[in-house]
């Protein structure tokens, strides 16, 4: 559980992760090394696990996003996983229960590009694919306070 303070600096460090220590401070109420003590004391129990970049796919060339569902064939699970794992087109991947086993989030320049990645796993794994259009919500933190 966090206290009111950790949520306050959450907050603040979800929406600039980028902000001085003496600006989180003065957003929090707090003195500079009392803030410090407080992000490493979430750092050390996992709350915060990185500082991170956010990167525009389209800037880089990448115009088509695609998720894909991935079912390995019978004998094929750690050969998929480490295909998915070892394939930099694959920006993201969740193992999950029901009747796929994996779905992945792939950037891709084409659709050329796309058949060549998928190219790779079809005589290891069925794959459903479905491009995406808009993605209304991007990747979030989970609610912070409850209720």
């Amino acid at each position: 559980m966090l206290d009111d303070v950790e949520q306050k600096i959450l907050e603040v460090m979800l929406q600039d992760a980028r902000i001085s220590l003496k600006d989180l401070a003065a957003r929090v109420g707090m003195s500079s090394p009392s803030v410090s003590e407080r992000l490493r004391r979430l750092e050390e129990r996992r709350v915060i696990r990185g500082y991170t970049v956010e990167i525009d796919p389209k800037a880089l060339g990448y115009q088509l996003q695609a998720i894909v569902r991935i079912r390995p064939l019978p004998g094929q699970l750690q050969v998929v996983q480490k295909l998915i794992e070892n394939t930099p087109e694959f920006g993201e991947c969740d193992k999950v229960t029901g009747e796929d086993c994996y779905i992945a989030r792939l950037f891709v320049r084409s659709i050329e590009q796309l058949d060549q990645v998928l190219d790779r796993i079809v005589d290891k794994a069925e794959t459903h694919t479905a491009i995406v259009k808009m993605q209304p919500i991007r990747r979030r933190a989970p609610p912070l306070r409850l209720g």
